[in-house]
């Protein structure tokens, strides 16, 4: 247990932007650099599980970006149609992951190292669409 000495000693090493009394020590960056690695191991297993699942629509798709949504307990997966592809309708996409999402979160499950596997929210970003400028 630290002394009161070795709290004081700290705290001013490590000063508090308020300007108050309570010993302030620098955050870590761990946590930030780790949820951003779980991140990207979930995207590659969801690519795979994708490509694997069976359904025209979702192996067709590709995963765009996996987000803490707003902690890493909980990941928002972005997926979008691959680029050329005729965009598949948005709300068959969501419905078609809703149904497959046990399957998808136990894939995930067994591919990362974690006590408790996170909940997956799902969004498909719609292409756009590019005009033609005369």
């Amino acid at each position: 247990m630290a002394s009161r000495r070795s709290l004081r000693r700290r705290s001013s090493r490590f000063p508090s932007p308020e300007g108050d009394d309570q010993p302030s020590f620098p955050r870590s960056s761990t946590v930030n650099r780790k949820d951003l690695q779980l991140c990207r191991q979930v995207a590659e297993a969801l690519h795979l599980l994708l490509g694997d699942c069976g359904d025209d629509i979702l192996r067709d798709l590709h995963v765009v970006q996996v987000l803490p949504a707003p902690d890493a307990t909980q990941l928002l997966v972005i997926v979008g149609a691959a680029p050329g592809d005729t965009p598949p309708d948005p709300g068959t996409v969501l419905e078609r992951l809703q149904t497959r999402s046990g399957m998808l979160r136990a894939g995930v499950a067994a591919a990362i190292t974690r006590k408790r596997a996170p909940a997956l929210l799902f969004e498909y970003a719609v292409p756009r669409v590019a005009e033609d400028h005369r």
